[in-house]
């Protein structure tokens, strides 16, 4: 349920309807807006015609909220959430680009990704050093190694640091390091992680399961929001489908989709989706036309001995052609990278 009240309405008034929502057993989220207050109220249902809200002074009216994704709704919340990390704003008119290694796998590597990418116009540096893999085999990142070459970067460039985070076991140690803590498409429904990153206070990237629907997805962003942090950037992946010719199926269908539907900043990694460096260009076009306000995006020094996705990253020539495609298709659509 969304109660809005007047524009005129006081803070006791305010107060006075939060007390008896509390009263009744409810948890009250207070959205205060240049011109309205406006209450999210989460609960089990009740029949709240007992409590007699918009007989109560203040309160304009009463809206019964249907979608179980209340707090990430646009019916709690109408105008764009707008996160800052340092002086990047993220859902507002500027399309930010998070880019850098798949894997952290030296400081040689990621100090030359760190340069090449501030230098093209990127925003924030991205870089695994906790790699959840499909192969026990395949290489695992350097973990606390890899968050202090990410850390230097970041000293180096100014540019903030976008990771994930396993488990709660390498939460703090992730949080102690990075801007933005991701949480990874296998992760989207972990949901003890997800209540404890929301615990830090950290924007939190939170990637799409390839099998969620948006429903799905915009539930557990629900679970970081009723945690108290509202720093959740919702990250389109890919999902699986039955076509063979890319990693998964890039729904872009899913950005104006999930714009509509929620306030929160959408991005797009063509990367992980396409699983084909030579389609992540378009793919990247594409996500900036459909509204999405950034793209994470993989670059390696040189792909071809990169550890782990080396098919997928984009090297230092392809990522400057993207990102001057990306800012001629900013420009088209009104806004700006």
């Amino acid at each position: 349920m969304i109660v809005i009240m007047s524009s005129r309405a006081g803070a006791r008034e305010i107060e006075a309807v939060v007390n008896r929502l509390k009263g009744a057993g409810f948890e009250v989220h207070v959205s205060r807006g240049a011109e309205q207050t406006v209450l999210g109220v989460v609960g089990e249902d009740t029949p709240f015609a007992d409590l007699a809200l918009e007989a109560m002074p203040g309160v304009e009216k009463v809206v019964p909220v249907l979608p179980p994704y209340k707090l990430a709704s646009r019916s709690y919340k109408s105008e764009n959430t707008v996160i800052r990390v340092g002086n990047v704003e993220i859902g507002g008119r500027a399309v930010h680009v998070m880019a850098g290694p798949c894997a952290v796998e030296s400081r040689e590597q990621v100090m030359a990704c760190a340069g090449l990418v501030k230098s093209a116009g990127a925003s924030i540096l991205r870089g695994g050093a906790f790699k959840p893999r499909t192969s026990p085999y395949s290489f695992q990142g350097l973990e606390k190694e890899g968050l202090l070459y990410l850390a230097e970067a970041r000293s180096a460039t100014g540019l903030p640091v976008v990771t994930e985070a396993l488990d709660i076991s390498t939460l703090p140690l992730v949080a102690e390091y990075a801007d933005i803590i991701q949480i990874g498409a296998r992760n989207m429904q972990n949901f003890p992680l997800l209540k404890e990153a929301a615990s830090l206070g950290k924007p939190i990237l939170l990637k799409r399961s390839p099998a969620a629907t948006v429903e799905e997805w915009l539930m557990a962003a629900e679970y970081i929001l009723a945690g108290g942090n509202g720093q959740v950037i919702l990250c389109e992946r890919g999902i699986r489908t039955f076509n063979g010719q890319t990693r998964y199926t890039l729904d872009l269908s899913a950005v104006p989709v999930v714009k509509s539907l929620s306030h929160l900043p959408v991005v797009v990694d063509p990367s992980h989706a396409t699983g084909k460096w030579r389609y992540v260009l378009p793919m990247a076009r594409a996500a900036v036309a459909a509204g999405a306000d950034g793209l994470l995006v993989e670059v390696h020094p040189d792909p071809a001995r990169a550890l782990c996705d080396g098919q997928q990253a984009l090297c230092p020539k392809a990522f400057l052609a993207m990102m001057e495609d990306v800012k001629k298709v900013a420009g088209a659509v009104g806004r700006e990278c």
